[in-house]
């Protein structure tokens, strides 16, 4: 249950998501700088460890969405997802990601997409792992969406999807205001399938947005439904000069 847009820039990248959970799941942690085999990411995180979204110091971002429309679950002794991000955030290149998945244990990972946008490569790449086989997917460098669901994933998605599309047709289109009320929107109604989420018993419980550009790297962060909290706190991490 996530909504992540992707804008593409010249030389960097915007990248914003709402993560959707149950209202019982404990909060998660702010952002920190955390050092992931000697390289420097910036990320919320669970209490537990692992997180869903993040950035590093080689100006690469990703995100993680469960993958819904795949049924089939893990059924003994499963991973946590988060480790899926944090093992990501190792890595500087298309390459070193694809390594650092093969290395999981990823017969004991339930079913995810994971987005990794590559500032100095302006390479977007998904990676699709559905129990069986781990897919590679390359995207264009131009702005997009992806939406998750654990209700009705092919509804979220139609809908998520008209609201994005109509979104696109805005004078704004592909400014950082732009996306933050594209991620506060209720359209067509407020509830599961509007892109700030609401439901009896899940909702939008967070914002993440990561800024790339020349010697800069920033991440926003909402710790709440973003149609209630328009305050962002503001976390900066150093270090990315290639683009």
């Amino acid at each position: 249950m996530c909504t992540v847009t992707f804008i593409a820039r010249n030389r960097g990248f915007v990248l914003g998501m709402n993560r959707d959970e149950q209202r019982t799941r404990i909060m998660a942690r702010p952002p920190a700088i955390k050092n992931l085999q000697d390289r420097l990411a910036l990320f919320p995180s669970e209490p537990g460890g692992g997180t869903w979204v993040g950035v590093n110091e080689a100006g690469l971002g990703c995100a993680l969405i469960n993958w819904y429309a795949i049924t089939a679950r893990v059924s003994s002794f499963p991973v946590s997802r988060g480790r899926v991000v944090m093992n990501a955030l190792a890595a500087s290149n298309v390459q070193e990601m694809e390594q650092s998945l093969t290395a999981l244990p990823l017969n004991r990972i339930n079913p995810f997409r994971l987005i990794g946008v590559f500032s100095a490569a302006r390479a977007v790449v998904e990676w699709r792992w559905n129990l069986k086989v781990l897919a590679v997917i390359s995207h264009p460098w131009a702005t997009a969406t992806w939406i998750s669901s654990g209700l009705d994933e092919a509804g979220a998605q139609a809908a998520r999807g008209e609201t994005f599309a109509a979104a696109r047709r805005q004078k704004s289109f592909g400014r950082v205001e732009w996306l933050r009320r594209l991620h506060r929107s209720h359209k067509p109604v407020r509830g599961p399938y509007s892109t700030c989420m609401h439901r009896n018993d899940a909702a939008t419980v967070s914002y993440t947005e990561i800024e790339v550009s020349p010697g800069k790297i920033v991440l926003r962060y909402c710790d709440g439904a973003p149609c209630k909290k328009r305050g962002l706190t503001i976390h900066r991490l150093a270090g990315y000069q290639a683009i």
